[in-house]
C-alpha cells in the first residue's frame, strides 16, 4: 500500500480540496482509498461529538469507510493552532498514538493520505511539529502551494524543509486560491523549473472539496 502525508505552504492553501482530489483520482483507479486528519482544530459540535469540516470532505471523496477515532484522532473546537487547542483542552498529543492510528488506516486501504495542519513546521506540542509527525510516519511528502502573490518564497522554503528533514518530496500541487492572481503562468513556470519535484496537477480555483479528481495519468508518478 502507498501512504503519502499532504502537507501546504500554509494554512488556507487547500490541503484538502487538493487531498479529496487525490482521493478521488486514485479511487477511479480502482483503488481502495482513505484518509487521516491527524489533529484537528476548529471543529463544531454535532450531535454531541466534535466535527471538523475537512474529515467530513475526506469521508465523501473515501470509499473505505474507516472509524472517526482513526481518521480523526485528536479534535478540538477552538479555530488556533493545534498545540495551543490540545494546551487549552488539557489533551496531550502523544505522536505514538499518532503513529499506531496510520498504521491501523494502512491495513485498510491500498492509498492512505494523511492531511497535515497549517504548514510544515505547525507545531503539535512544544517539543512536536508536522515535521515531526512526518518523520515518525516516514511516508512520501506531497506539497500543496497556494497559489497566490507571495507563494515562490513560501514553496520554495517549504520544499527544502522537507528535504532537509530527510523525507522524499513525491510531488506538489498548484492550487490557484487566487483566481486573479496576476502572471499566473510564469509564476507556475519558475516553480516548476525551481521545485525539487514533479507537478501532479494544476488546480483551479474552487471553493470547496465536493468535486473534481485529479486525473489517472498524473497519479502513475505516485504509483511507482
Amino acid at each position: 500500500m502507498k501512504t503519502f502525508f499532504v502537507t501546504g505552504t500554509d494554512t488556507d492553501v487547500g490541503k484538502t480540496v487538493a487531498t479529496c482530489q487525490l482521493l478521488r483520482g486514485f479511487a477511479a483507479q480502482g483503488l481502495r482509498v482513505a484518509a487521516m486528519k491527524p489533529v484537528a482544530s476548529g471543529c463544531t459540535l454535532v450531535d454531541g461529538e466534535l466535527v471538523n469540516a475537512d474529515v467530513v470532505a475526506h469521508r465523501a471523496a473515501s470509499n473505505v469507510a474507516v472509524p472517526a477515532g482513526l481518521a480523526n484522532p485528536y479534535r478540538f473546537a477552538p479555530p488556533i493552532s493545534p498545540h495551543l487547542a490540545a494546551r487549552e483542552a488539557g489533551v496531550a498529543i502523544s505522536l505514538d498514538h499518532l503513529v499506531d492510528c496510520t498504521a491501523q488506516l494502512q491495513a485498510l486501504a491500498d492509498v492512505l493520505l494523511i492531511e497535515g495542519a497549517g504548514g510544515w513546521h505547525a507545531p503539535l506540542t512544544d517539543e512536536a511539529d508536522m515535521q515531526t509527525l512526518a518523520q515518525r510516519i516516514g511516508a512520501p511528502v506531497i506539497l500543496v502551494v497556494g497559489m497566490r502573490l507571495g507563494c515562490l518564497n513560501h514553496a520554495l522554503l517549504s520544499a527544502n524543509a522537507i528535504v532537509a528533514a530527510g523525507l522524499p518530496l513525491a510531488g506538489w500541487i498548484a492550487n490557484r486560491v487566487d483566481p486573479a492572481m496576476d502572471r499566473y503562468d510564469d509564476n507556475l513556470a519558475w516553480l516548476r523549473q525551481h521545485l525539487p519535484a514533479p507537478l501532479l496537477a494544476d488546480i483551479a480555483h474552487t471553493p470547496d472539496a465536493a468535486d473534481g479528481a485529479i486525473a489517472a495519468t498524473q497519479l502513475v508518478q505516485l504509483a511507482m
